[in-house]
């Protein structure tokens, strides 16, 4: 999330030159000319889509892909602002968040080559398509390229909708209770700002898990997509005679780490497993993390699945999270498919691995169902079907 900072940096550049900008900036806004990639060419397609400014979870450059691959003569070229401390995921244009935030320059020219070369636009968590210069809104930007033609969508990502009041009130183990996250005030007001803004626009609006239509009703699951076959493994889960158990979170509190950690340690030190716990894994590692797991644990808090739970059923693992029975609904209704994932609140895992442990034929074919499932749902296709009304297809 761009901070406050951002905001004045951004009403600076709107007055003063970029070359004079640019030496006042903030350190970690600091960028060179080099530093800047060229403006997104058109992609020659009769449909042609531009998607950012955020790509979570590589999603943006996911959805881009899996709009070209499975559908009728479109092109995709995905966009996202870059703080250094991303996990690596692939983007087709990495724009310093500097000149994201400060560059006339390239916001003008990022504009100009949108509105010229592409026919839509998806927005990514309710932020800025061309950048934070000149003090514009998201509104005024999107409005601008609705004036030229183009054709727009809005995709939440999860932080940007979902309201934490809603979630801390049926939910017992939500982050957003007891003060666990000091910036859960700023993300009811950024929630309940983003939601108005999707009320205002009348666009269509898709999420990217199923938990966050409760925030949307309106909107469309747009599943996360994973490159399936990356994940896919020969070893068989449950063969080692202590299996290895792997949390690799994101962010350990919205994960839920703080729950299942001394549960783990626990198990560990009594034989019946073996827990590790990892952090700050680079995207392109994942893989080997989940290859040397049997089991792999996502989140215990916030009651949705998402691309980490997609990884690890991709790579035939046993997955065990705790998922809504509201987000299993969906997925069944949207997919016919009943979610592969081993159903387990923090107070249940302990019993839960210790049963996983003791009938193991049992969850091995459980296991089996996950590369099955992420293919079916997660590989793209389904992601496809759901944006072709969207672009006309």
């Amino acid at each position: 999330m761009i901070s406050a900072a951002a905001w004045l940096v951004s009403r600076t550049a709107a007055v003063f030159p970029d070359r004079f900008v640019r030496t006042f900036l903030p350190k970690r806004f600091r960028y060179r000319d080099e530093d800047v990639p060229p403006p997104p060419s058109s992609p020659g397609n009769e449909v042609r889509l531009y998607v950012g400014p955020v790509n979570w979870a590589g999603q943006g450059w996911q959805w881009a892909r899996a709009a070209e691959r499975n559908l009728s003569d479109v092109g995709a070229v995905s966009m996202a602002y870059h703080l250094g401390n991303e996990f690596g995921h692939a983007v087709d244009q990495s724009v310093p968040v500097g000149a994201y935030v400060a560059s006339r320059g390239w916001q003008r020219a990022q504009r100009e080559a949108v509105l010229s070369g592409f026919s839509h636009v998806l927005v990514e968590a309710e932020r800025h398509p061309f950048g934070r210069v000149f003090d514009q809104t998201v509104a005024f930007q999107i409005r601008d390229v609705l004036s030229h033609g183009l054709s727009v969508a809005m995709v939440c990502h999860g932080t940007d909708i979902r309201l934490p009041s809603r979630n801390a009130a049926g939910n017992e183990y939500s982050p957003f209770r007891a003060g666990l996250l000091p910036s859960t005030p700023a993300l009811e007001k950024a929630a309940i700002r983003n939601r108005a803004l999707l009320d205002e626009l009348g666009l269509p609006v898709f999420v990217s898990t199923p938990d966050l239509l409760l925030d949307v009703p309106y909107a469309r699951w747009l599943p996360v997509v994973v490159d399936v076959k990356r994940w896919a493994m020969d070893s068989v889960p449950l063969e080692r005679t202590i299996p290895v158990v792997v949390h690799a979170p994101s962010n350990s509190i919205s994960k839920g780490s703080d729950l299942i950690d001394p549960i783990m340690t626990a198990l560990d030190e009594e034989g019946i497993v073996s827990y590790r716990r990892l952090g700050n894994i680079p995207a392109d590692q994942m893989s080997d993390a989940y290859r040397a797991a049997d089991i792999v644990l996502d989140q215990f808090r916030l009651g949705d699945y998402g691309v980490a739970a997609v990884e690890g059923m991709s790579a035939g693992r046993v997955v065990i999270s705790n998922v809504s029975a509201t987000s299993r609904a969906h997925v069944r209704e949207s997919s016919g498919r009943e979610l592969p994932i081993v159903q387990a609140t923090a107070r249940e895992l302990d019993a839960i691995v210790r049963d996983v442990v003791s009938r193991r034929e049992h969850f091995q074919t459980q296991a089996v169902a996950g590369p099955s499932f992420a293919a079916t749902v997660h590989d793209g296709r389904q992601s496809a079907r759901v944006l072709a009304e969207f672009l006309g297809r």
